[in-house]
């Protein structure tokens, strides 16, 4: 059930209560001087998320971003052909065959 804010025309009591969705605020009474008289107010509300955290509209876009353009990265072809994996022939130290004297 929602908590609304009211005032009340006579006393100018501001007061808040906890009502259903069908109360009408003709119907609601203020608690200070019993009048008949009040005024639904609006005001802000906050709300929390319990349990694990749900991703916000702008992590949703950017996940959405970054998925397509990797999916149209994966279609281009190699820059410069197939990068050959280090194997164990290729680990070896060059040797230094010229020794520069000429």
């Amino acid at each position: 059930m929602p908590l609304y804010e009211y005032q009340c025309q006579s006393c100018d009591h501001k007061f808040e209560l906890t009502q259903s969705l069908s109360a009408k605020p003709e119907e609601t009474t203020c608690p200070h001087c019993h009048g008949a008289k009040t005024q639904r107010l609006m005001s802000s509300f906050a709300s929390q998320v319990k349990g694990p955290r749900k991703p916000g509209f702008a992590e949703i876009k950017a996940y959405d971003m970054c998925n397509e353009r990797m999916s149209n990265f994966a279609k281009l072809p190699p820059i410069a052909g197939q990068r050959a994996m280090p194997g164990p022939a290729n680990l070896t130290q060059p040797t230094d065959s010229g020794s520069g004297d000429n």
